[in-house]
């Protein structure tokens, strides 16, 4: 399987400091609508992905809304929802802002307390780990020896690298950010993984979108 994550378009929760799943996302910016559009018009030019098999996404408004403006480049017949690429569950804190919740829960130690839940209902960092690398697992039996696309979230994207690489945690005072609309892609033959290549923006250089 050759699998391309990308991440999501620039989203209004990011700019306004809301904490934003299914309920409290808004969507794209106009920044990242032109992200989206711009990463299409590259895919039209270079015809990198011209043997996509799938489109999946994210059901979260700005991963869908980054996947819409992708489907008629890709020539997908469907765009496939799943809702295992989401980012960590975040439970009764979706739609919070990062100041409110800050101040009810603390600051989410994530790794460093990984059984803890971000909030009432919400994902623990070892529960949202587990389903990143159950997710990979799937999606490598399902679309064996084929190319699939899949627009999720930074949170997935660094999931799969601390998984498929067994780091144990982030390291101290580093980490990984991947870059909105970039492309990171995994290849897979007979369970053994592959980093290809992570965080591509080749398409944001030299343009005003970010």
């Amino acid at each position: 399987m050759r699998l391309i994550l990308i991440r999501h378009a620039a989203s209004q929760h990011s700019q306004q400091g809301i904490i934003a799943d299914i309920h409290g996302c808004t969507g794209l910016t106009a920044i990242g609508v032109q992200q989206a559009q711009t990463l299409a018009k590259r895919l039209r030019q270079t015809r990198e992905l011209d043997h996509c098999a799938a489109l999946l996404t994210s059901p979260v408004l700005r991963a869908r809304q980054t996947a819409e403006l992708l489907k008629p480049v890709l020539a997908v017949a469907d765009l496939i929802e799943d809702g295992n690429l989401c980012e960590l569950l975040v439970g009764v804190a979706d739609g919070m802002s990062n100041k409110a919740y800050r101040a009810q829960y603390g600051e989410f130690a994530g790794p460093l307390a990984p059984n803890q839940a971000f909030a009432a209902g919400g994902e623990s960092w070892a529960e949202f780990m587990q389903r990143v690398q159950t997710t990979l697992d799937q999606l490598a039996k399902t679309y064996a020896n084929q190319t699939i696309v899949a627009v999720s979230h930074a949170g997935f994207i660094v999931g799969s690298m601390l998984k498929l690489f067994d780091i144990p945690r982030p390291g101290t005072g580093t980490w990984l950010d991947p870059s909105n609309t970039g492309l990171t892609e995994w290849q897979c033959v007979q369970n053994t993984w592959r980093l290809i290549r992570y965080n591509d923006e080749f398409h944001l250089k030299n343009q005003h979108v970010f």
